[in-house]
């Protein structure tokens, strides 16, 4: 298992309840006289469609819009970070409180800050006590640094376009030359791996300025990583340094593949006839920052030139759902369309108000105090 890990070789398991109402464009709809059942019923169809295109993207997207248009795919989601978000609140994205096995850090609330009209995840030496997660869940031992994971509060997310404009840390401030050790991400992921491990990972580390790792993971009922659950590529961009300047990593997630892209251009794929399947259910969108534990197996050989804090900066991020995924997200961005399997044991944090039953320990939302662990053996 000292293998370079998977971006999630955890040990997660959850479940969940309906999010607050969703922020929803006002929408007018003309009246008009009685109608037979069929009719209606199909006018109401119609009616709740042109609501939702009237209010999509969801997220906060820019007053004036004028996106880029994808021919197959409409853009769903749009988050320009130019407004701090209430991750306590926000109808779709919320924090975590995990921390890899494997990794140095636990996530934290605090570990995401907003500013300039950026995101930024923060890695600093904060000594995290060890006590129960909710996004393991179970308990995440004691770490020597803090770090923050944004991510979607439910397994709704499948099909289409994930591109996000982001900057890598610098190992030390002002050189953005120097290596060391990290592993900034915008990935999928299905909560919880415990049933269906699904995965497909934008992996940016620090072994050089111009890395760019690949992942996809596809497994059921495993709750350790082994290489046959996995499907690595790696990429070098020629004279680029994503530590010093933005860049625009993407996928397209398609059920005849995946395709991944760094400033447009094509960098990796894995097509469905692949011997790792390509991946079919619904997952959640999530963005991170850790570091790998001081063995170095992952993310940079050169760890011991680490300064904190760290940051990575994300300018926006976008999805674009595609066309022929008539399942995947709820129409209204609700829960509505989520199976039991869907909502299974993906608590993100102890004051998202997901319920998870069942799991091996109890978390208490308690914004004031440090947070306690409950062993309990159901």
């Amino acid at each position: 298992w000292l293998k370079p890990f998977s971006l999630k070789s955890r040990a997660p398991l959850r479940e969940q309840s309906l999010p607050p109402p969703l922020r929803a464009a006002p929408t007018r709809v003309r009246s008009c006289r009685p109608m037979a059942p069929r009719l209606a019923s199909a006018f109401a169809v119609g009616v709740v469609s042109a609501v939702v295109e009237a209010t999509l993207p969801f997220g906060h997207p820019r007053p004036e819009g004028g996106y880029p248009e994808r021919e197959g795919f409409t853009l769903w989601l749009v988050e320009e970070f130019d407004a701090p978000l209430d991750l306590d609140s926000d109808p779709i994205w919320t924090w975590s409180d995990g921390g890899l096995f494997e990794g140095q850090v636990r996530f934290a609330k605090e570990g995401i800050s907003f500013e300039d009209g950026t995101m930024r995840i923060v890695a600093s030496s904060d000594p995290q006590p060890g006590s129960c997660s909710a996004a393991e869940p179970g308990i995440v031992m004691e770490k020597a640094l803090r770090s923050g994971e944004l991510r979607t509060r439910h397994n709704m997310f499948r099909y289409g376009y994930y591109e996000a404009r982001m900057k890598a840390p610098s190992i030390q401030p002002g050189d953005p030359n120097i290596n060391g050790n990290y592993v900034s991400t915008m990935f999928v992921y299905r909560d919880s791996k415990v049933r269906h491990w699904r995965e497909i990972d934008i992996e940016v580390t620090g072994n050089t300025p111009n890395s760019v790792t690949m992942n996809v993971l596809n497994a059921d009922y495993t709750l350790m990583w082994n290489p046959s659950i996995q499907a690595t590529k790696e990429f070098h961009a020629s004279g680029k340094n994503v530590r010093s300047e933005f860049s625009t990593f993407a996928f397209e997630w398609l059920p005849s593949g995946i395709t991944w892209y760094l400033d447009g251009n094509v960098i990796g794929q894995h097509p469905a006839d692949s011997s790792l399947k390509v991946p079919d259910l619904s997952t959640k969108i999530i963005m991170n920052l850790w570091i790998f534990s001081d063995l170095w197996d992952f993310g940079g050989r050169e760890g011991f030139n680490n300064r904190y804090p760290m940051h990575s900066e994300y300018d926006w991020f976008r999805f674009y759902r595609w066309d022929g995924d008539t399942s995947y997200p709820c129409n209204d961005a609700s829960t509505s369309c989520l199976t039991e399997d869907d909502q299974f044991w993906s608590k993100n944090n102890p004051c998202d108000g997901i319920p998870q039953s069942g799991a091996p320990c109890e978390t208490v939302c308690n914004q004031d105090a440090p947070k306690e662990a409950r062993m309990f053996y159901p």
